[in-house]
């Protein structure tokens, strides 16, 4: 892709999100966008459809870098080790305006759903349901683990993150660790 193209989508992108944090999503305009951006208004447009567009497509890019974020080297897979979660809380850390602002923001109560739908799709994916969890059903289980991860998380991020990323990775790992999440321990 032409590196313009790519700087404009990112400083539309950022102009986004910075105005996210200053106002509710309703009352965001492509003007302010393309103006907070230092762009054309036909510029975003040639882009996006309408800010409805730009909203879905920066939060596809960032779940997407989140969940690439999850891989540790040589992993296949989300939270499915304590490098995979400490990795997922650095990249929360570093995108904690996106993140906050989209947990927070009135107008985004599906944006929970779609990380949760995220890593519920990991955890059917790669839990192991041999030995003390052969008699639970996988549904059951992979919605349990995949709720208290995104919880957690979820509570560290709206909390404007009390504790940093190793913390919270190792006390996270510790949980499911407790839990014995055969599969994913």
């Amino acid at each position: 892709m032409d590196r313009r193209i790519e700087k404009s989508k990112q400083a539309i992108m950022g102009a986004f999100i910075k105005l996210m944090s200053e106002k509710d999503f309703e009352k965001i305009t492509i003007n302010e966008i393309a103006e907070e951006a230092n762009v054309n208004r036909g510029t975003v447009y040639l882009h996006y459809e309408d800010k409805f567009d730009l909203m879905n497509k920066c939060i596809d890019t960032h779940l997407n870098q989140l969940c690439d974020s999850c891989i540790s080297d040589g992993e296949s897979s989300n939270f499915d080790s304590k490098a995979s979660l400490l990795q997922t809380f650095q990249y929360l850390e570093k995108h904690a305006i996106f993140y906050s602002n989209m947990l927070t923001n009135k107008a985004m109560p599906a944006f929970r759903e779609r990380i949760l739908t995220m890593a519920l799709k990991s955890m059917e994916e790669h839990l192991d349901m041999t030995g003390s969890n052969e008699n639970i059903s996988k549904d059951i289980m992979a919605q349990y683990v995949a709720s208290a991860a995104v919880g957690v998380m979820e509570w560290w991020i709206v909390n404007s993150m009390p504790y940093p990323a190793a913390y919270m990775a190792e006390h996270l790992w510790q949980l499911l660790k407790r839990e014995q999440i055969e599969g994913y321990i």
